[in-house]
């Protein structure tokens, strides 16, 4: 073994010893401070990228109290199916300005299992939002109101169906 690796051996080896008598002595506040002369620090991590749903919702959001416009597909004003077509279309996915048509879209997705970006569709699907969780979603609602955030159950009739729009 070579001399300098020994010695150090033998350092660690003593500096062990003398740290444990003097703990078992009961002097553990009188330890004395190590530092290592080699920290290891880990990168920061990158957070990742968001997801297409969430970037959906982030679109969505940036419209909130643009006005209900019927058949309107932008920002001067949205229907339902055409704030859905304007938020996916703007991420790259082409999607059909109809409510009815857009419940053949993507897969279906059991309501127990809604999240944020998904679809929403009421009786006769003649209404469409986009899922943001906890029960509620954003969706242009009808003539003389905005785009806004509305809980599900406060809509008339219940939740139909659900679509996940895939990219």
């Amino acid at each position: 073994m070579p001399r300098r690796l020994a010695m150090l051996l033998a350092a660690a080896v003593l500096g062990a010893a003398v740290l444990a008598t003097t703990a078992q002595a009961g002097h553990a506040d009188a330890l004395p401070a190590l530092e290592s002369p080699v920290h290891f620090a880990l990168p920061p991590r990158e957070p990742p990228p968001p997801t297409l749903a969430e970037r959906a919702v982030a679109l969505a959001r940036s419209q909130l109290g643009v006005p209900y416009v019927y058949g309107g597909a932008s920002p001067d004003g949205f229907d339902c199916s055409g704030l859905v077509m304007w938020v996916y279309g703007r991420l790259g996915i082409s999607l059909p300005h109809n409510a009815a048509a857009l419940f053949g879209v993507g897969r279906p997705v059991s309501l127990i299992h809604l999240r944020p970006g998904d679809l929403v569709f009421f009786p006769g699907l003649g209404h469409v939002g986009i899922y943001i969780g906890g029960g509620r979603m954003i969706h242009a609602p009808q003539t003389g109101r905005n785009v806004e955030i509305e809980a599900l159950g406060e809509r008339s009739g219940a939740v139909v169906g659900a679509r996940r729009v895939v990219a």
